[in-house]
């Protein structure tokens, strides 16, 4: 059993975090670019507040505003461009998980001008990455405390991600009421995204000890808000809060476990289908917990005791998961299971029983 774990993020939580701890910024330079997508930073109000704050440490900046969904690397190489241009001492993310990801990467390309697009998987260069912050505006990925970013490669579609000591933010501000503007099924998604981080993380094989005492912390706290939205098409505000930091509590169980066979498999169906990231791992919970029940019945009755009996689990998940018809035939399936015939990707190995390329094609016609 490990108890070790490494997250040198400083994590500045709570309401108005952003405004009252501006400091934090200054303490990274003098000019930033920050990086948003189109409308997520501004209609939560977080720009708003990250723009106060570094006015009010004398800190200049430029607007980055073309990161997507699934953020590509080109958008991020041309962002690391824009930085060096701009002169920036840092990079300052403001948004949702893609956001926050492609912000780890900016931060690479900016100090390193060599460095082409599709260079950063190979993980080799000479200086090291501007200092990132972030400010998160959904609740979800937990990208503010995690070392990965997950990119999407323009020529082929395909997601990847980086990851390493170089790819944690400085500083990351963590205030609930920035995802008060999230649409309901946007809220949905994240919310399974964070859901997905906390039941793959526990079930592998390295949570335990502390990690497992944080996934303990967020499972039953994400299945009741779950359960709650199952009920409705809107938020109840309430849950806003508790969504949010429990998004942050799974991030620091992936931070150190990794995640499960849902995630790989998840991003077939975001990459061919556009499910929504968190969406499509959702998609694979029934398979991946009756496996759970199989090859760590213990943990499993430990997951049982933090939700409900298990088939209310999978009809609460399976009614929040609209996949919009979205049907895989055994052929579509074993063509999309032909990435892993070289390379059986460690989320697999971690998985309770593991899992091969035969049994991944299965699951996907299963979908």
């Amino acid at each position: 059993m490990s108890n070790s774990i490494y997250m040198p993020v400083k994590c500045l939580w709570g309401s108005n975090a952003v405004i009252e701890n501006s400091t934090a910024l200054a303490a990274l330079g003098k000019k930033c670019l920050i990086v948003t997508g189109k409308t997520g930073a501004i209609k939560s109000g977080a720009l708003c507040d990250a723009k106060s704050a570094l006015a009010a440490e004398n800190i200049s900046f430029e607007i980055f505003d073309e990161i997507g969904e699934n953020p590509l690397v080109s958008a991020c190489h041309k962002a690391g461009e824009a930085a060096r241009n701009a002169g920036a001492d840092f990079i300052l993310g403001v948004g949702g998980g893609s956001v926050l990801d492609g912000s780890k990467a900016i931060a690479i390309y900016a100090s390193n001008p060599d460095l082409a697009p599709l260079d950063i998987y190979k993980r080799e260069y000479s200086n090291k990455p501007l200092p990132v912050a972030l400010v998160g505006t959904t609740a979800g990925t937990g990208s503010e405390v995690t070392a990965v970013a997950v990119l999407t490669n323009d020529e082929t579609g395909v997601k990847k991600s980086i990851s390493g000591p170089d790819c944690y933010a400085a500083v990351s501000f963590c205030d609930p009421k920035y995802t008060a503007s999230l649409p309901y099924k946007s809220t949905v998604s994240t919310a399974l995204d964070a859901f997905a981080h906390a039941i793959e993380g526990f079930f592998t094989p390295k949570g335990c000890g502390i990690i497992r005492l944080f996934a303990e912390k967020c499972i039953p706290e994400l299945y009741r808000c779950l359960k709650e939205l199952s009920k409705s098409d809107c938020v109840d505000p309430a849950l806003r809060e508790p969504l949010y930091y429990s998004s942050i509590y799974a991030g620091l169980v992936i931070n150190t476990c990794g995640t499960a066979f849902p995630h790989p498999l998840g991003y077939v169906l975001t990459e061919n289908y556009g499910i929504p990231h968190g969406t499509a791992c959702a998609a694979f919970f029934a398979p991946f917990i009756d496996r759970c029940r199989q090859f760590a019945p213990e943990k499993f009755a430990d997951f049982v005791a933090m939700t409900e009996d298990i088939d209310t689990v999978k009809a609460v998940i399976a009614s929040l998961t609209d996949l919009g018809g979205v049907k895989i035939s055994p052929e579509e399936a074993k063509n999309h299971a032909l990435r892993w015939q070289n390379v059986i990707p460690r989320n697999f190995t971690a998985s309770p029983g593991g899992l091969t390329q035969g049994e991944a094609a299965d699951i996907l016609a299963s979908v």
